[in-house]
């Protein structure tokens, strides 16, 4: 039986979301969870910039056909996420209310933004390289 391969684009530079995407485990009845290094080009990186999404904004998750981004990415992590570990069981409490992904998404991606900037580390800047 074929499994649906569920894609996570992230910046593999940050080391938070390195660490974050090491821990997250997804059910094994929803798919296979595939990292995708988000600096790194891929048909999945044109199908993000082909819609306008800015990786340097946020993360994305593509299940099926449709791209989930930043706050809406975690969540929807959060709800397919496997309960095994206290660390998944932390990520799905803090991110399963779109409500609570969409507020503490954006303190988030300040502190990743900011930690690349101590780090000199660049931007992906997908959207200027299309």
């Amino acid at each position: 039986m074929h499994r649906e391969k569920i894609l996570l684009v992230y910046d593999q530079e940050c080391p938070v979301c390195r660490a974050y995407c090491q821990i997250v485990k997804i059910r094994e009845s929803v798919g296979d969870l595939v990292i995708v290094n988000a600096r790194e080009c891929s048909e999945v990186l044109n199908e993000i910039t082909a819609a306008g999404l800015d990786l340097d904004q946020g993360m994305v998750l593509k299940m099926g056909k449709k791209l989930y981004y930043g706050s809406d990415a975690l969540h929807a992590l959060a709800v397919i996420s496997s309960r095994s570990g206290a660390l998944n069981r932390i990520n799905y409490y803090l991110f399963k209310s779109e409500r609570l992904s969409s507020l503490f998404y954006p303190p988030l991606r300040f502190c990743r933004n900011l930690l690349l900037k101590l780090l000199g580390k660049s931007s992906i800047n997908n959207l200027m390289n299309s």
